[in-house]
């Protein structure tokens, strides 16, 4: 079965850095692209990132543009987003996503930046 594991969350200071990692299972990773999306409280869930299968190409919200990049090891069956200057707005629940033949999930990991 599909399975995501995210890990790298964390508390940081504003101007901080964090790095998400994403090990994805039981599809063939390297054929479909991969996403971070994050939800804040009382806020829905949004896209952050997006890289192509091939790992060329990636999309980016307004929001983090130029802050964040993300980044992908077809090696590993791994997604990586890499967060820099980090505002408090980021603070978020992030999660792993893969589009197959249906929505895949992870369970999140917390990011929470403040002073």
């Amino acid at each position: 079965q599909v399975q995501l594991v995210e890990s790298g969350g964390g508390s940081v200071h504003p101007g901080g850095s964090l790095r998400l990692s994403c090990v994805a299972s039981g599809f063939t990773f390297n054929d479909y692209s991969m996403s971070w999306y994050r939800q804040a409280p009382g806020k829905e869930r949004e896209l952050v990132a997006r890289i192509a299968n091939t790992g060329i190409g990636a999309d980016y919200a307004d929001s983090v543009k130029g802050r964040f990049t993300i980044a992908r090891d077809n090696s590993k069956n791994t997604v990586i987003l890499q967060m820099d200057s980090l505002k408090f707005e980021d603070t978020a629940l992030y999660y792993c996503h893969v589009l197959t033949w249906t929505d895949f999930w992870g369970q999140g990991t917390q990011v929470t930046v403040s002073s």
